[in-house]
C-alpha cells in the first residue's frame, strides 16, 4: 500500500494569501527554481521511510505466503491453475514457511494500519475519494479512486485468508479450503493491478518512489516515533499468536489399566473406559465424500510394559479392494488409475497411519518436503509431490495400517521417516519407486502383490499374474457381493486377499478354467511377519460409517527404528479413503502424556 503522488480533496480551496505566495515563492528561489519552471514537473517523488519498509516487509511475507501456498496447492488432485508456477514454486519443507509467514502477515498488517493512523496517513485510502467517480474528474484523481477500491478488495481478501487459515490450521477443511484459495488468488490479481494502477496513475517515477525515501511529514497532534511503536504493536500480535498457538495444543492422556484390551475394534474393554479420548480434525484428503475431511478419536492406555491405543475415525465405505484383477479377452488386467505413478486414488484399501516424533515441527514433524523434487541430489518420486525424510539425523516412528495387507489379519506395519537412502540404479533411472527416507522397519511382512508389470507397461494394459485361485468360485464367494464402484462399501468379513492353501502358481492351463470377467484379488498373503516390523498387533472393524482400531505395544521395543512410549512425544494422524498416498493431514499434533 503505497502513498499517491497527491492527496486531493474534492472541495474548493481559497487562492493563497500574499504571505503564502511569498513563503512558497522565496522557498522556489533557494532552491534554484522558478515558479511554473519545468522543474516542477519534474519533482522527484518520494514516500516515508516508515510507508517504504512497512510496504516492502508486507510484500515479502505476502509473497512467501503466496508461492507456497501455491505449491500446497497444487499438490491437490486435479488442480490445474498452481501447477502453471510450477518451475518458480518452491520446493522441500514448504509447511512452516507457509505458517510463519502466514503470521507475519498478521502482524505486520496491525502495524500497518496502526501506523497509518499514528503517522495521519488515513487519507490513502478514504473511502471519500471514490466519489469522484460520479463526477467529473481527471483521470489522476478516477485512478486514485480506483485504487482506494482495490485496497479496500484487498483487505477483504487479507481478511478472509486470515480467518479460513486459522480455521484450516484448526483443522477445519471442506468449503473453507475453496474460500482460502480463492482469497489467495485475489490477492494474486491485487498484487497485479496495484502495480498497473500505480503505474498509469504517475508512471515509473510512482512505482519508484518506494525506493526513495524521505522523512515523515509533521503534522498537528501526530505523536512521536509512530512506526517504533507500531513495529512493536506488530510484535506483540506476533507473540501472542505464537504463545496461543503452544497454549492451546491438545494432550493425549495415557490413562493406567490392569488387562489389555481385546484387539476386535470394538472399544467395549475396561482398559478404554478410563481413558480420556481426544479428538483431531483432518481434513485436505482425497475421497471421504468429497469433503477430504475426517475427524479421528483417540485414546491410550498403559497396561505395564505394553501400551494400547485405540483410533475411531470416519470413512463412509468399507474399502478393501487394492487394485483387483479382472480377466478380459487379452490378458488379465490390474484396476487402477494412477498405479504407474503410485498415486492411486481408485482401487485401494482404506488405510490408516499414526507418526510419533520427538519435535511439534510443521509438516508432521519435520518430515514432508514438498515438490517434484525437493532432494536435488536424488531422484524424485514418481507422483512428482514430494518425499518423506528428515534432515537432522532424527527418527519418525511410523504405524501404518493397511486393511487388505494385514490390517484385518491383526497385523500393523512398522515404519519409520529418517535420514534419505542412497537410491538404486533402478531408482535412479525411475523405473522403481524412490521413497526417499520413508521405509519399513528391519524384517519381513507377509503380503506381496499378486501382479507383476510387463515390461514398457504402465499398468493400463495387461499384467502378469503370479498366482490363480485353486477355486475361482470360492474365491469369489469369499469376497463377497462383487460391486466394483469404487465408492462401494465391502461386505463385513470379505477377504480381498488370497492365502498360499487358496492360490497355485500361474499356469496356462489353470487360466484356460478361469472365465472371461473373473474378478480375483490383486494380494497375497504368505509367509509371516518377521523381526522388527512385526512389533504391532491390531484388530480392526468397520462399522455404521466408522473405523475402529486398536494397537498393542511394549512400551520400549529395543530396536533402533522404533522411538519409546515416553512423555512428550507428539502424535501426527492420517486418513486414506481407498487410496495410495492423498490422505488426511493436520497441523497441530497432539502431546502423548504420561503425567
Amino acid at each position: 500500500m503505497t502513498d499517491q503522488a497527491n492527496d486531493h480533496s474534492l472541495e474548493l480551496t481559497p487562492p493563497p494569501t500574499s504571505t503564502e505566495r511569498t513563503f512558497s515563492s522565496s522557498n522556489r528561489e533557494r532552491s534554484g527554481q522558478r515558479s511554473g519552471g519545468p522543474d516542477d514537473k519534474k519533482a522527484i517523488v518520494r514516500s516515508d521511510l516508515g510507508t517504504i519498509l512497512l510496504h516492502w516487509t508486507l510484500v515479502i511475507a505476502i509473497v512467501t505466503s503466496l508461492v507456497t501456498g501455491l505449491r500446497l496447492s497444487a499438490d491437490a488432485e486435479g488442480a490445474w491453475f498452481s501447477p502453471i508456477f510450477e518451475p518458480i514454486l518452491p520446493q522441500g519443507e514448504i509447511w512452516t514457511w507457509h505458517y510463519l509467514s502466514a503470521v507475519f502477515v498478521l502482524a505486520l498488517i496491525f502495524s500497518y494500519a496502526a501506523y497509518m493512523s499514528a503517522a495521519r496517513l488515513k487519507r490513502r485510502i478514504s473511502s471519500k475519494k471514490i466519489v469522484v467517480l460520479s463526477l467529473p474528474a481527471s483521470n489522476k484523481l478516477r485512478i486514485a479512486a480506483v485504487n482506494v477500491i482495490a485496497y479496500w478488495l484487498l483487505f477483504g481478501a487479507v481478511l478472509t485468508l486470515t480467518v479460513t487459515g486459522v480455521l484450516l490450521y484448526l483443522g477445519h477443511g471442506g468449503l473453507w479450503v475453496t474460500v482460502h484459495y480463492i482469497s489467495a488468488l485475489t490477492v494474486m490479481g491485487y498484487i497485479v493491478a496495484h502495480v498497473v494502477l500505480h503505474y498509469f496513475y504517475g508512471g515509473v517515477a510512482q512505482l519508484l518512489r518506494l525506493f526513495r525515501p524521505q522523512p515523515l511529514r509533521q503534522f498537528a497532534g501526530m505523536g512521536r516515533y509512530p512506526l517504533l511503536k507500531s513495529l512493536a504493536l506488530g510484535g506483540v500480535v506476533l507473540a501472542g499468536a505464537v504463545a496461543l498457538d503452544l497454549s492451546t495444543r491438545g494432550d493425549l492422556y495415557v490413562s493406567q489399566a490392569s488387562a489389555l484390551p481385546e484387539l476386535d475394534g470394538v472399544l467395549d474393554d475396561d482398559a478404554w473406559q478410563d481413558a480420556r479420548p481426544v479428538f483431531v480434525r483432518t481434513h485436505q484428503g482425497a475421497g471421504l465424500e468429497g469433503t477430504g475431511e475426517s475427524t479421528v478419536e483417540v485414546r491410550a492406555a498403559q497396561v505395564g510394559d505394553k501400551i494400547a491405543f485405540a483410533f475411531r475415525w470416519e470413512d463412509a465405505n468399507r474399502s478393501l479392494k487394492r487394485h483387483p484383477l479382472v480377466k478380459t479377452e487379452a490378458g488379465w488386467k490390474m484396476l487402477n488409475n494412477r498405479a504407474d505413478i503410485s498415486d492411486e486414488t481408485a482401487y485401494y484399501e482404506d488405510k490408516f497411519s499414526v507418526a510419533f516424533s520427538k519435535t511439534d515441527a510443521f509438516g508432521g514433524g519435520d518430515s514432508t518436503h514438498m515438490g517434484p523434487k525437493p532432494l536435488g541430489d536424488k531422484p524424485a518420486s514418481l507422483h512428482k509431490r514430494g518425499l518423506h525424510y528428515t534432515t537432522d539425523g532424527s527418527l519418525i516412528d511410523v504405524w501404518q495400517w493397511k486393511a487388505s495387507r494385514g490390517g484385518m489379519l491383526g497385523k500393523v506395519d512398522d515404519m519409520w521417516f529418517g535420514t534419505p537412502l542412497e537410491p538404486s540404479e533402478a531408482q535412479v533411472a525411475g523405473k522403481k519407486r524412490y521413497s526417499a527416507g520413508y521405509g519399513a522397519d528391519e524384517g519381513k511382512s507377509f503380503y506381496v502383490y499378486n501382479y507383476k508389470k510387463q515390461a514398457g507397461s504402465d499398468y493400463q494394459g495387461t499384467v502378469d499374474v503370479l498366482r490363480l485361485p485353486v477355486d475361482f468360485r470360492k474365491t469369489a464367494a469369499l469376497m463377497g457381493h462383487l460391486d466394483m464402484s469404487i465408492e462401494a462399501t465391502d461386505d463385513e468379513g470379505s477377504q480381498w486377499w488370497m492365502f498360499d492353501a487358496e492360490s497355485v502358481p500361474y499356469s496356462a492351463e489353470k487360466d484356460a478354467e478361469i472365465p472371461v470377467n473373473t474378478v480375483i484379488p490383486g494380494v497375497l498373503i504368505t509367509g509371516e511377519y518377521l523381526g522388527s516390523r512385526a512389533d504391532l498387533d491390531g484388530g480392526a472393524k468397520w462399522q455404521d460409517g466408522y473405523w475402529t482400531l486398536e494397537v498393542i505395544r511394549d512400551m520400549d521395543t529395543g530396536n533402533d527404528q522404533d522411538l519409546p512410549m515416553e512423555d512428550g512425544l507428539f502424535v501426527w494422524l492420517s486418513v486414506f479413503d481407498h487410496n495410495q498416498t492423498r490422505h488426511t493431514r493436520h497441523s497441530r499434533p497432539v502431546r502423548l502424556t504420561f503425567n
